[in-house]
C-alpha cells in the first residue's frame, strides 16, 4: 500500500538510551509534532487546519441546537426541565473527562487512524493486532451510523418544518427516505469537491450557531405564548410518569445531552490535516465540551422557561419536539418556521463536518488493509486532496442502511443508537488499555494531565462510557412493544459479528495492524 512505509524486519524494543543517543526520533518531542513517518505513514493530506478550525469543526459536529433539539423528545419522556438542565451539566462534566482522555492519546499518537492506532500501540504485542482490528471496526461502524443519524435527523426536521403548515399531512417512510437521500448527495458533493473551503465552513458554522442561540433566546423570551414557567419549574420541573421508568426517568432525559457530545472524538481523524497536532488537536478536543456546554445553556434555559405542558409535546409530528415547542411558544407557524430554519442550516453544517470526519476514518482504516477492497477506499484524489472513494463508501453505506426505515422505524432507530454505543466503545478500549499499562504512553505526551489527575479523568471517562452503553441500549418508555423496543445492542453485536467473520475469512491474512513503530521511528 502506497500510504505505508514498508517493513522489512520485525519491530524491535526501543530503549530510552536510543532516544538519548539520537538513533530514534520521538514524535512527541519534535518541533512540529507531526512527522507522520515517525508513526509509520507518509503524508498524503493537506495540512490546512488550525487549532481553531478543528475546534470549530468539533462544535459543528456537536451542532448544539440540532444535537440537543433533534432527540429532545427523549428528555420530555425523561421528566422535562430537570433532566434537560441538570442532565446537561452532568453530561458536560463526564464528557469533558472523555475528551481529555482522548486528547492525551491523540497528542501521543497524532494520526487519522485514531482509536485503533492507539489501541495497537498501547496493548501488549500478543493481542494488539486483534484488539486494534476490533477497535477499528467499532470506530468505523460508529462513524458511519452517527453520520447516518445526523442526516436522517436532518430529514425528520425538514418533515417537522413542513408539518408546521400542513399538520394533517401523513408522512410515509419513503417520503423521509427521499429527503434523506437528497441530503446525503448534497453533502457528498460539498465534501468531495470543496475541501479547501471546509475550514471556512466550520468557522462560519461556529459564528452562525452562536447567532442562532442568541436569536432563539430573544424570540422565545419575548413571545412566550404558552406562558412563562416559574424559576423553580424552569430548572427543576420533573415528571416521572411519562416514561414508565419512575425515578430512573431522569437518566432517560439525559439522552439528548449525551447524544450532542457523543461524536467529539471524531476530529481525531483530522490529525493529518493539522499542523502540530500533538498540541492543537488535544486542545481542540478539550475545549469543545466547555465552549459548547456554556453556549448550550443559553439555548436550553429559554426553552425550559417557556415550553408548554410535557404531555402536549409528546404528540409532536414525526417525533420532533423542538419545532412543536417553537410553534406553541411563538404562536404562529411563521415564527416557528423561522427558528427551525436556523436549526436546519446548522444541521447542514453538521452533516458536512461529520461526513468529512467519517470519510477520513474510512480512508485511514482502509489504508491499513482492514476493509474489503481497501486498495480502492484508501486512494487520495490528487486534484481535490480528499479521499473521495472513502467518501463514496461512507455515503453508500448510509444510503443502504437508510432503506431499513422502509421496513421498520424501530430497527432504524437502533442504528441511530448504535452510533453512540460504537463510538463510546471505541473510545473506551484505548483509554482502558492505557490505564492497564500504567498510562506509560500518555504520560510522555506533549499534552497530558500528568500521572495523578490523568488517572482520575480516565476512571471517570471509562465509568461514563460503560454506563452510556447501557443507557443507549434501553427503550425510552415502558411497557415495551415491538415498535418501541430498542434493538441497538442487537444491531451492535451483529456488526461486530460480521467484522469477526471478515477477520476470520480474509482480513487476518492481510491486516497486520498499523505500522508497528510504537510511536517511534528507527533512523
Amino acid at each position: 500500500m502506497g500510504s505505508l512505509e514498508k517493513k522489512t524486519s520485525a519491530p524491535r524494543t526501543v530503549a530510552p538510551s536510543d532516544i538519548q543517543h539520537g538513533t530514534i526520533e520521538d514524535p512527541s518531542s519534535s518541533h512540529e509534532g507531526h512527522d507522520l513517518s515517525a508513526l509509520g505513514y507518509k503524508p498524503e493530506l493537506c495540512r490546512n487546519r488550525s487549532m481553531f478550525t478543528l475546534l470549530f469543526q468539533s462544535l459543528a459536529i456537536a451542532a448544539i441546537p440540532y444535537g440537543f433539539g433533534a432527540p429532545l423528545i427523549s428528555a420530555i419522556y425523561g421528566g422535562g426541565q430537570l433532566a434537560m438542565f441538570l442532565g446537561w451539566v452532568m453530561v458536560l462534566i463526564v464528557d469533558e473527562c472523555v475528551a481529555i482522555s482522548l486528547g492525551e492519546l491523540a497528542s501521543r499518537y497524532p494520526t487519522s487512524a485514531g482509536p485503533y492506532y492507539w489501541s495497537f500501540q498501547v496493548a501488549s504485542p500478543r493481542i494488539r493486532t486483534v484488539l486494534s482490528f476490533v477497535t477499528g471496526w467499532t470506530w468505523l461502524v460508529g462513524n458511519w451510523t452517527i453520520t447516518l443519524s445526523v442526516n436522517f435527523g436532518f430529514a425528520s426536521l425538514v418533515a417537522a418544518t413542513v408539518a408546521l403548515y400542513y399538520p394533517d399531512f401523513e408522512w410515509q417512510s419513503w417520503h423521509l427516505l427521499l429527503i434523506f437521500y437528497a441530503i446525503c448527495l448534497i453533502t457528498f458533493v460539498i465534501v468531495a469537491f470543496g475541501n479547501k473551503f471546509l475550514p471556512s465552513v466550520d468557522t462560519f458554522c461556529a459564528v452562525f450557531t452562536a447567532l442562532t442561540i442568541f436569536i432563539t433566546l430573544i424570540c422565545l423570551s419575548a413571545k412566550a405564548e404558552s406562558g412563562r414557567n416559574s424559576p423553580s419549574e424552569t430548572l427543576g420541573h420533573y415528571d416521572t410518569t411519562l416514561s414508565g421508568w419512575g425515578s430512573f426517568s431522569f437518566l432517560i432525559g439525559t439522552l439528548p445531552s449525551a447524544y450532542t457530545f457523543s461524536a467529539i472524538g471524531m476530529i481525531s481523524s483530522m490529525a493529518e490535516e493539522c499542523g502540530d497536532p500533538t498540541i492543537k488537536l488535544p486542545k481542540a478536543l478539550a475545549l469543545c465540551v466547555p465552549v459548547g456546554g456554556i453556549a448550550g445553556l443559553f439555548f436550553i434555559i429559554p426553552i425550559c422557561a417557556t415550553m408548554p405542558a410535557l404531555a402536549d409535546i409528546l404528540e409532536a409530528p414525526v417525533g420532533q419536539a423542538l419545532p412543536y415547542i417553537y410553534l406553541r411558544v411563538m404562536g404562529s407557524p411563521a415564527g416557528a418556521c423561522a427558528l427551525t430554519v436556523l436549526i436546519l442550516v446548522i444541521t447542514l453544517f453538521c452533516s458536512i463536518s461529520i461526513t468529512v470526519a467519517a470519510s477520513r476514518c474510512t480512508w485511514a482504516f482502509s489504508r491499513d488493509h482492514a476493509v474489503p477492497a481497501s486498495h480502492l477506499w484508501s486512494r487520495i484524489d490528487k486534484r481535490h486532496g480528499t479521499p473521495i472513494w472513502a467518501l463514496v463508501l461512507t455515503t453508500g453505506v448510509q444510503m443502504l442502511l437508510g432503506l431499513i426505515n422502509l421496513g421498520s422505524s424501530s430497527a432504524f432507530n437502533a442504528f441511530v443508537a448504535v452510533g453512540v454505543i460504537a463510538l463510546a466503545v471505541s473510545y473506551g478500549i484505548p483509554i482502558t488499555l492505557s490505564m492497564i499499562y500504567g498510562r506509560q504512553g500518555v504520560n510522555g505526551a506533549r499534552w497530558t494531565m500528568g500521572p495523578t489527575i490523568g488517572w482520575i479523568v480516565n476512571v471517570i471517562a471509562v465509568a461514563w462510557i460503560a454506563f452510556e452503553v447501557v443507557l443507549f441500549s434501553m427503550p425510552t418508555a415502558i411497557p415495551v412493544t415491538a415498535v418501541s423496543m430498542n434493538y441497538a445492542i442487537v444491531v451492535f453485536v451483529g456488526f461486530m459479528a460480521l467484522s469477526a467473520i471478515w477477520y476470520g475469512v480474509h482480513a487476518r491474512k492481510v491486516y497486520k495492524g498499523p505500522p508497528a513503530s510504537d510511536g517511534l521511528r528507527v533512523s
